[in-house]
């Protein structure tokens, strides 16, 4: 993944990437004050910062956009980014181009997070179209990366793809997926689990130097859903271990901050940002029905309000923008899933419903003219610039999750 950059340490209100992949300190404080790199190795101390462009919410409220718009904003992105490059087997296979320039697909983990957008956008407005690209997107990961992902350090990224898979599976009942889901998690749990350093958690990748709430969080998620498909209580289990570490951890019971990171000194390197926060209020949203003697309910609900108020650009308006580089510009559409599917699991919509209406009314009101949203949701979409696959993903989530509570 890449990551934006910054020399100096900010207060504990600072927005942080989590997973982040960081350049030297040394190299940074050299002039690298904003830049990206690709996996790097995680320098401690080191503070990745959210940019808002947007400045402040726009002075009119937009109206809540139609499901009709819902479904619309996914056939657009479809139009620019879905490429179709071949047959397998019996289907075909397929990928998102990584931009509108069509330059080569998205990196691996954002792949997965553009597909699992078009599983929201199936689930809200289901169609054979959307159902065959799901699969064809599937076999286009298969066909690139193989179906076992042992060569990715990356725990995260195997999770977020595991997951992929897993919410692939409800929709189509291909025992492909399944098997997939549950191969790459059992792989990334046999290498990342560990209670040796900080009493248990996931390490972020191979060199087990952090463990973070972005490979931890959607670990949670991925075991619950692994375990309704199969009914194998060893999933549930290790949702469970991973969240009381978590809590124990990573989550600020005073606020509802979810912190992004955490060394084996015990020293938080990373604060929270909207897709760590999102996934801890799914995994939360997943957990508290099968384990009601926990309050995983109170926890989700102090999670959303920190999320209102400290990731917004202003409090109860629109989402940060996190524009650093190609690889946080995406982040608000994972925080729209999991969100959403908690308003709409725990009965919150009067509570989260209309700031969330008002982020997917806001993204749908900044569209360019062919329909794209980029994620600096004050101003308007580009015509011009060369937009990425990832930062369009955040409008088309909040528009179509949105429908989950309505």
């Amino acid at each position: 993944m890449k990551r934006l950059l910054n020399c100096t340490l900010q207060n504990s209100f600072t927005i942080l990437k989590s997973g982040a992949k960081v350049m030297a300190a040394t190299a940074i404080c050299l002039g690298l004050t904003l830049a990206s790199c690709k996996k790097e190795a995680v320098t401690n101390g080191s503070s990745i910062i959210t940019t808002n462009t947007t400045g402040v919410a726009l002075p009119s409220t937009p109206p809540f956009p139609a499901k009709s718009e819902a479904l619309v904003a996914m056939q657009v992105y479809n139009n620019h980014f879905y490429n179709q490059y071949g047959t397998y087997g019996p289907g075909y296979k397929a990928y998102y181009w990584k931009d509108d320039g069509h330059t080569g697909r998205m990196d691996f983990w954002t792949q997965q997070e553009a597909i699992e957008m078009l599983i929201d956008a199936y689930n809200i407005n289901p169609s054979t179209d959307f159902l065959n690209k799901i699969q064809s997107l599937y076999n286009g990961v298969r066909d690139g990366y193989g179906t076992l992902w042992t060569s990715n350090i990356y725990n995260d990224d195997v999770t977020w793809g595991a997951l992929m898979c897993i919410r692939a599976y409800h929709i189509t009942n291909d025992g492909g997926q399944l098997t997939m889901a549950e191969n790459n998690f059992n792989m990334m749990w046999n290498r990342a689990w560990d209670t040796t350093a900080l009493g248990g958690g996931l390490w972020w990748n191979t060199n087990n130097n952090t463990k973070n709430t972005c490979v931890n969080a959607p670990a949670v998620i991925c075991a619950m859903l692994l375990y309704q498909a199969t009914g194998d209580t060893t999933y549930k289990t290790k949702a469970k271990q991973i969240m009381d570490w978590m809590v124990s951890k990573l989550y600020d019971a005073s606020t509802g901050e979810v912190k992004g990171a955490i060394i084996p000194n015990g020293t938080i390197t990373e604060g929270a940002l909207s897709y760590t926060q999102g996934t801890f209020i799914g995994a939360c949203d997943l957990l508290r029905s099968y384990y009601p003697s926990v309050d995983y309910l109170g926890m989700g609900k102090k999670a959303m309000d920190y999320a209102m108020a400290h990731l917004t650009i202003t409090a109860n308006g629109i989402l940060n923008d996190e524009n650093g580089n190609a690889d946080t510009q995406g982040m608000k559409s994972i925080f729209a899933r999991w969100a959403c599917q908690f308003v709409a699991h725990t009965g919150t919509a009067s509570t989260y419903g209309s700031w969330l209406d008002f982020n997917a009314a806001q993204a749908w009101s900044i569209r360019n003219s062919s329909g794209l949203m980029w994620n600096t949701w004050g101003t308007r979409t580009s015509d011009t610039q060369v937009l990425n696959a990832f930062q369009t993903t955040c409008g088309v989530s909040m528009m179509n999750n949105a429908y989950l509570y309505h």
